[in-house]
C-alpha cells in the first residue's frame, strides 16, 4: 500500500516561478485595468465629487471674464483689485442669465460666449462625478441624474455665495434668484455631460422612432447651419463696417491693454450678434433699443452707444442682390433635407431603394417644428435689457423667430429630401 501523499503540482496544474504548486482548478481573479480618462482606483464620495467639480467649472469659466475685465481697467486711476474682482464676478453672474438690478435700471443682456464656456465646463462637471462614482456605461438614467443633480445643489451655493458678495459693493443681486438659475443651468448641462458618459443616451437613442430620431438629428444639423449662416453674415457686416469699428475702440481712450479688453468684451458678445443675424436673415429682424427694428424689410433706429458690434447694423433696407439674402434660411433646410435623404438611403442599402415617401418625409417634416423650438429658444436668451432707459428693448422676438424659423426649415427640408429621393431613385426594372 503506498503511502498518501498530498496533491501532485501536476494535477493542480503546474509549478510556479519560485517552484510553488499553482492550482489552475481556481482561476486567478483578474483586476481590471482603469479605462482612459476613468478613476484609477475606488471612488469619490459622491458630496465631494460634485463639490470639486462645480468648483473647478466656476473657477475656469470666472477667470477669463476677470482677466477681461482687468484689461479693461487696467487703465483707470480708481480702480482697485477687489473691484475689478467683484466687477468680473457680476459679469460672471451675468453670463448664466441672472439680470443684475442697478441705478440705470436692470443689466440682463448676456455675453453668450461666457455661457457656452460656463455650460461647456459644466458638462464636463457632469462626466467627472459620473466617472468618480462608477456609473461610466452602466446605463443606469437614476446614477445620471443623481450626479447631474448634485452638481447643480453644488453650483447653486457658489451662485448664492457670488451674488452675495456682488451685492456687498457693487450691483444689487437676487441670492434666490441666482442659486434657482444655477441649480437650473447647472443640472441640465451636468446632465448633458453624466447621460454621455453612462451610455444613458445610447440606450434612448437606440429607443426612439426612426422618423423620430432621424427629425431631430435634422432639426439640430439645420439649426447649426442656419446660426453658421448667421453669423457669417454678422461677421461680414462687422468687416465692412471696420473703420468705424475701430474708431468707436479709439474714442475710449483707454491705452492698449484697455482696446484689447474691450475687444474682448465685444467677442463675448458674438454669440448674440450671430443669434440677431439670424433672426434678420428669417425675417422678424431685431431690436436696438425701443421703438426700433432692424429688418430686411425695414432699419429704424436712432442714437447708438459706442460698440463696435453695432458698426456692422445695415444702414437700410435689402435691395439689389442683396434681396439673396432672404433665399439662406430656404437653402439651409433644403441642405438638411438633402443630407437626410443621403443618411437614409446610405442606411436602408440598395436592397431596400428606393424607399416609401413617408419614411423620408416625416422626418423632414418633424425637422422644422426642432429648429424652430430650439432658434426660438436662442433668440430668447440672446436679448435682454440695459437699463431702464432707450436700450431696455434689445434682441429679437423669440416667439416670431421660432414660428418663421419652423415653417422655413420645413419647408426647405422637405424640398431638398423629396428632390433628393427623386433625382437618385433607382430606375425601374
Amino acid at each position: 500500500m503506498s503511502p498518501v501523499t498530498p496533491d501532485h503540482p501536476s494535477r493542480a496544474g503546474g509549478v510556479s516561478a519560485d517552484n510553488r504548486p499553482v492550482d489552475r482548478a481556481v482561476p486567478a481573479r483578474r483586476v481590471p485595468a482603469p479605462r482612459a480618462g476613468g478613476s484609477p482606483r475606488g471612488r469619490a464620495p459622491l458630496p465631494v465629487a460634485a463639490g470639486v467639480a462645480a468648483g473647478w467649472a466656476a473657477l475656469t469659466s470666472y477667470l477669463p471674464v476677470a482677466i477681461v475685465l482687468g484689461l479693461v481697467q487696467l487703465s483707470a486711476e480708481s480702480a482697485t483689485l477687489s473691484g475689478t474682482l467683484r466687477t468680473a464676478l457680476a459679469g460672471w453672474i451675468l453670463g448664466h442669465g441672472v439680470p443684475l438690478r442697478t441705478e440705470s435700471g436692470p443689466f440682463a443682456l448676456a455675453p453668450l460666449a461666457l455661457t457656452v464656456l460656463a455650460l461647456w465646463r459644466l458638462t464636463r462637471a457632469g462626466v467627472h462625478v459620473s466617472r468618480a462614482i462608477g456609473a461610466r456605461d452602466t446605463r443606469s438614467p437614476r446614477r445620471a441624474l443623481l450626479a447631474a443633480g448634485t452638481v447643480g445643489m453644488a453650483y447653486a451655493l457658489l451662485g448664492a455665495l457670488a451674488a452675495v458678495l456682488v451685492g456687498a459693493g457693487g450691483p444689487d443681486v437676487s441670492p434666490v434668484r441666482a442659486a434657482a438659475t444655477f441649480a437650473v443651468v447647472g443640472t441640465l448641462a451636468a446632465l448633458v455631460g453624466a447621460t454621455r458618459i453612462t451610455a444613458v443616451t445610447r440606450l434612448l437613442v437606440a429607443r426612439m422612432p426612426g422618423p423620430l430620431r432621424d427629425g431631430v438629428r435634422t432639426g439640430l444639423v439645420a439649426v447649426l447651419l442656419l446660426l453658421g449662416a448667421g453669423a457669417g453674415a454678422a461677421g461680414l457686416a462687422v468687416a465692412t463696417g471696420g473703420g468705424d469699428a475701430a474708431d468707436m475702440i479709439g474714442a475710449y481712450r483707454t491705452g492698449v491693454a484697455g482696446q484689447a479688453g474691450i475687444t474682448l468684451v465685444s467677442v463675448a458678445y458674438a454669440p448674440n450678434a450671430a443669434i440677431w443675424s439670424t433672426s434678420y436673415l428669417l425675417g422678424p429682424g431685431f431690436a436696438v433699443g425701443t421703438d426700433t427694428a432692424v429688418r430686411t424689410s425695414e432699419v429704424s433706429v436712432g442714437a447708438l452707444p459706442a460698440v463696435p458690434l453695432l458698426a456692422g447694423l445695415p444702414r437700410g433696407p435689402v435691395d439689389g442682390l442683396g434681396a439673396l439674402l432672404l433665399a439662406v434660411p430656404v437653402l439651409v433646410g433644403m441642405v438638411a433635407g438633402w443630407l437626410l435623404a443621403r443618411r437614409v438611403a446610405r442606411i436602408a442599402g440598395p436592397e431596400r431603394a428606393p424607399r416609401r415617401w413617408a419614411e423620408l418625409l416625416a422626418p423632414a417634416a418633424l425637422a422644422g417644428p426642432v429648429a424652430g423650438v430650439l432658434v426660438g429658444v436662442a433668440a430668447a436668451i440672446s436679448g435682454g435689457p440695459l437699463g431702464a432707459g432707450r436700450l431696455a428693448q434689445l434682441g429679437p422676438v423669440a416667439w416670431q423667430v421660432g414660428l418663421v424659423a419652423a415653417g422655413v426649415i420645413a419647408v426647405g427640408a422637405l424640398l431638398g429630401a423629396a428632390a433628393t429621393r427623386a433625382l437618385t431613385r433607382a430606375p425601374a426594372q
